[in-house]
């Protein structure tokens, strides 16, 4: 199909007072005297124009149903910055050798000819696409393709503040950041570097450079984050956000689970408590969310229901991956190699029959949810980054007071006392998180990290590590036999169903031998891999609320609540662990205790095994318990 005639038109229509922009709209030159366009009324009477301008669409983009697909996504590399635990191991994915993957050359000839077929927008994903050195050049280089609408990115936001004033003067019109979480503590764990801050001044950048709405993409996982739904939202009440949550969604490796996704209806329903008033918006044509709006607010809210509802019948979107290859559904295992043929020499009509071919190939609808997971797909951070969730933690508690936006609606669930915040001059973001503080005691700077404030924890630190017991309260009853063996001397668990309700708390403790160098690196929060007193302590919280599911003959526990403690020792150069359980209940909950505090000393050698191996982990045992009929214990 021919590139359409919208420049040559404009020869003859235009007046001296315009001139020609790159996709052939009309741009006003500017008169001394009178005020200047803003770039937000530029790029919309560009578009306005060239919505009335449109030329009959390429049959090569139009599939068996129909469908006309105007909106191509290209990633432009594998790799990515962070190593998020859902996403890809910590060491990373095997990656495609470079000479595989598809030039700058490559990329522009590509979306040459999908824009002169039909193609309006493209996105640039990843991997992370802004740790690739050409990203600027890029944009500006589509900037300057005729009848190409708009240009956005999808972007992790690490290095966005740095980069994005260079992409908006090169060209790019529209901003979606992955952000799953406002907790700094909660970021850091899941993306195994540190960058929060990052994030949030990418945020702050964005909206100060007048990008409107800013969106901010949330994969929503129950037991990660769908605790987090309503800071979320209370976000869009002063800020001009579009905050989308995605339906968790199944790819090659991350072991997707069924009960792992929050679906589209339950977070609606949970929204819905809290702002009764919440009114759905007009959904646009091929749009992939349902958009809503809380009277008064400023941004808006939107679900990308991919699972529960999809949005398959109106689905405008192809996919170009890092090496070449054409994906014409997300969901799909069928790809063609664009790059093949281009470096065997294919001529553009060539090239337009192979692309029209694999267009008309695609199916009316993905496979749905449970056949989905069956499939072999490519993981997702080989096709485009998104905060995908692979087996994350099932609990992980909102245990943090932050605002990171200072927007008032934000929920808090602990009230720190000494919580003090550096934030940028007239902005609203924490630079570090607020997770372990210093004092001194004994002339010896320690680090603290508890997951719970006491009313008399001294206040220059988070929490300090509750003291055991003086008294004994005497020798525990003990059974006669083993109360997990049956009578022919078979594992069995033991029936609790008579037993009455009682409080349950139990106390444990666990010490981790570092040695000097690995130790001094904790206590100056220096390791690469991040905060590991902030880590363990996130680990040994999900460790007791999984314990039934580690320890076989365990009965599942509804806990109703869980204190973990870490505390450098100067003198030992060790960490010392303390974790507590409570719940009400006819069993105890000493083995809760137990595995939280075993799970945190792991996680402290996981985190500082790359610095040592001549670490020790000892003295895991039970400190107290309470409830129960055979007594209370306190060990001395």
């Amino acid at each position: 199909m021919a590139a359409r005639p919208v420049s040559r038109m404009l020869q003859r229509v235009l007046r001296s007072g315009l001139r020609s922009c790159s996709s052939g709209a009309p741009v006003t030159q500017h008169r001394p005297g009178e005020p200047l366009q803003t770039a937000a009324e530029e790029l919309s009477r560009r578009r306005q124009f060239l919505r009335e301008h449109a030329a009959p669409f390429s049959a090569f983009l139009t599939d068996s149903f129909g469908r006309q697909h105007s909106y191509l996504r290209i990633s432009l590399t594998e790799k990515c910055n962070l190593r998020c635990q859902y996403c890809m191991p910590e060491e990373g994915v095997p990656l495609t050798p470079k000479a595989d993957l598809l030039t700058t050359e490559e990329i522009l000839t590509l979306a040459r000819l999908f824009v002169r077929e039909g193609i309006d927008k493209i996105r640039l994903t990843g991997g992370e696409p802004l740790i690739r050195p050409d990203v600027v050049d890029i944009v500006a280089r589509l900037h300057q393709l005729e009848g190409l609408r708009t240009i956005g990115i999808t972007t992790n936001g690490i290095n966005l503040a740095r980069l994005l004033p260079q992409l908006q003067k090169a060209g790019l019109s529209a901003i979606n950041i992955s952000l799953d979480t406002l907790v700094p503590a909660k970021f850091e764990f899941i993306v195994r570097r540190k960058g929060f801050h990052k994030v949030m001044e990418g945020i702050h950048k964005a909206i100060e450079l007048g990008y409107s709405p800013v969106k901010v993409n949330c994969v929503v996982m129950r037991g990660l984050n769908e605790d987090e739904l309503l800071d979320f939202v209370a976000l869009t009440e002063g800020l001009p956000l579009d905050v989308r949550f995605i339906e968790y969604m199944p790819f090659d490796g991350n072991r997707w689970n069924f009960k792992k996704m929050v679906s589209y209806k339950e977070m609606l329903d949970t929204l819905r408590q809290q702002w009764p008033e919440l009114e759905k918006l007009p959904e646009e044509e091929s749009s992939t969310a349902k958009a809503f709006k809380i009277p008064g607010f400023r941004g808006q809210l939107s679900f990308i229901t991919s699972m529960s509802e999809h949005f398959c019948g109106t689905c405008n979107r192809l996919r170009i991956t890092a090496d070449g290859n054409l994906k014409v559904c997300l969901f799909g295992n069928s790809e063609v190699s664009l790059r093949d043929h281009l470096r065997a020499g294919a001529s553009e009509e060539e090239l337009r029959r192979v692309i029209g071919a694999a267009v008309g190939r695609k199916k009316r609808q993905h496979a749905g949810m449970f056949s989905i997971a069956q499939m072999k797909n490519r993981p997702m951070i080989l096709i485009e980054f998104l905060l995908l969730l692979q087996d994350s933690p099932p609990a992980i508690p909102s245990i943090f007071s932050q605002d990171p936006f200072r927007v008032q609606g934000i929920r808090h669930r602990v009230s720190f006392s000494n919580q003090k915040a550096t934030l940028w001059e007239g902005g609203w973001f924490p630079r570090t998180p607020l997770l372990a503080q210093w004092r001194l005691r004994s002339s010896c700077p320690q680090r603290h990290y508890s997951s719970h404030l006491d009313s008399d924890a001294n206040p220059k630190c988070l929490s300090a590590v509750a003291q055991a017991p003086a008294t004994p309260s005497g020798p525990l009853p003990t059974a006669d036999q083993l109360t997990h063996v049956d009578r022919e001397g078979r594992a069995a668990m033991v029936d609790v169903g008579g037993k009455p309700d009682t409080e349950r708390v139990a106390v444990a403790s666990a010490v981790v031998l570092l040695g000097s160098t690995a130790f001094k690196l904790v206590q100056e929060n220096q390791l690469k891999k991040g905060d590991a007193l902030a880590v363990a302590q996130l680990a040994g919280v999900q460790a007791a609320k999984l314990t039934s599911q580690l320890i076989p003959l365990c009965h599942h526990v509804a806990l109703s609540h869980v204190q973990v403690w870490l505390e450098l020792d100067a003198t030992r150069h060790a960490v010392g662990i303390r974790a507590s359980c409570q719940a009400r209940g006819p069993t105890g909950v000493e083995m809760e205790a137990l595995t939280a505090a075993a799970v945190a000393a792991l996680t402290v050698y996981d985190m500082c095994k790359a610095v040592s191996r001549d670490i020790v982990l000892g003295e895991i045992k039970l400190l107290s318990k309470t409830g129960g009929q055979r007594g209370d214990f306190q060990r001395t």
